[in-house]
């Protein structure tokens, strides 16, 4: 996959996950990072427990998305503001 399809991926699924989750807007950049290391996240939980989303556009938008809803968990559990 190339570099722009990978920002635009990253980019959705930042998006997508701080949406269901419903944190703090990160902005662009912070969606677009959360997003792709997202995917990697969501690859390695997903893969751990067998399950496959597909390998088009869709399916990695939202192994992503499942990767940043995990980041943004643990980033919020982590800086939880008191």
């Amino acid at each position: 996959m190339g570099l722009i399809a990978t920002l635009i991926i990253g980019a959705l699924a930042g998006w997508l996950g701080s949406k269901i989750y419903k944190g703090s807007g990160l902005g662009i950049i912070g969606n677009i990072i959360i997003g792709i290391v997202g995917s990697f996240v969501g690859t390695w939980v997903l893969g751990k427990i067998g399950v496959n989303l597909g390998a088009g556009w869709i399916g990695a938008i939202l192994t992503g998305a499942i990767g940043a809803i995990i980041i943004l968990f643990l980033f919020n559990l982590i800086f939880k503001k008191k």
